[in-house]
């Protein structure tokens, strides 16, 4: 099964991916930050029962992990795959997650709450996105019993999760808004109606590759439904400013940065994240506009290519020898 920056939705549009993000406590359990190691072992046991035990085709294709079996580098290069967030590969001590075959669902156990119920997919489908985070969420509140308050909602170790619990993102390809100079008034305009505009990586993370990710920040007061429609116009008007902004290129400096790109991926020996980084961009809007045809898929070398992920592919390396394998496994998937 195709993981999410493999689908061609992720490799040749503005909307990149979209994540849906639930978080639950159990009722009668501390929150993590309070927690014994005797209540973490708790925690993840009841959670792998509710899975293991609740003999459903859907939960049969869904595995339980302890973090403690998987090496650091795996833990990291799971970040680079936006499954687990870098705090949750910090701590592994008692902690697990549940992964899908294809790792579009993925639940932290023990993070910041409780449970950290996310599913990611390729494109623009929030919908599909959430339905399916809906259906685990349902599985596991039968059996768990998560702490609710009729005024407050979900109950969250942090205030700003009370209510919904959902944190729904975009991640969008904006190398137009952000070449013109527009992005940072766009970020600005809006945070102040209750959106957010991160990095590639989420909260304190910077952009790369032009890619930002926009998410809802009210989850108190509003239904799951109307915070997925607002992100939904916020998002596609952010798409149609990108695309006016595109209109605007000088088309054969495009052409030009596009194809040097290219060219410098196809035959480079020694290449940084980055350069990386930042070519693969250039060659992802070639395609996303028409100037590059090759059959290629840049998400999936941004991904591959990264640090941990290459490690894990190639071996334990150095940031040298992570250069000269990188430029190799470029080098590979463009040929």
């Amino acid at each position: 099964m195709s993981r999410w920056y493999i689908d061609k939705a992720a490799q040749n549009d503005i909307a990149v991916s979209c994540r849906i993000r639930l978080a639950r406590n159990i009722e009668g359990l501390p929150f993590p930050n309070r927690m014994t190691a005797d209540d973490r072992r708790e925690l993840n046991n009841r959670v792998k029962d509710a899975i293991l035990n609740s003999n459903t085709p859907f939960s049969k294709s869904l595995k339980y992990i302890n973090m403690c079996d998987i090496p650091e580098i795996q833990r990291y290069a799971m970040v680079e795959r936006h499954i687990i967030s870098p705090e949750f590969a910090a701590k592994t001590e008692e902690c697990g997650i549940i992964l899908s075959q294809d790792e579009s669902i993925s639940i932290m156990i023990g993070e910041e709450d409780h449970l950290r119920i996310q599913v990611i997919n390729a494109g623009l489908d929030l919908k599909k996105a959430y339905d399916l985070a809906e259906s685990v969420d349902t599985l596991l509140c039968d059996t768990l019993h998560f702490a609710f308050n009729k005024d407050l909602g979900y109950l969250t170790e942090c205030p700003t999760n009370l209510g919904t619990g959902l944190r729904a993102s975009v991640m969008l390809h904006l190398p137009a808004l952000e070449n013109s100079g527009e992005i940072n008034g766009l970020i600005d305009s809006i945070s102040k109606i209750g959106f957010t505009v991160r990095g590639m990586y989420g909260e304190g993370s910077k952009s790369l590759a032009s890619l930002y990710q926009v998410s809802n920040q009210i989850t108190l007061g509003i239904s799951e439904n109307s915070a997925l429609e607002n992100l939904l116009v916020i998002t596609t008007q952010l798409i149609e400013k990108e695309k006016q902004a595109r209109q605007n290129l000088d088309i054969i400096k495009l052409e030009d940065i596009c194809w040097r790109a290219m060219g410098t991926l196809q035959n480079a020996r020694i290449l940084s994240s980055e350069e990386m980084i930042n070519l693969i961009s250039r060659v992802k809007l070639g395609k996303s506009m028409g100037i590059i045809n090759k059959e290629c898929s840049p998400i999936k070398i941004l991904i591959e290519a990264q640090p941990f992920m290459l490690m894990q592919a190639k071996g334990a390396m150095d940031a040298a020898d992570r250069d000269t394998s990188r430029a190799a496994m470029v080098r590979e998937l463009l040929l």
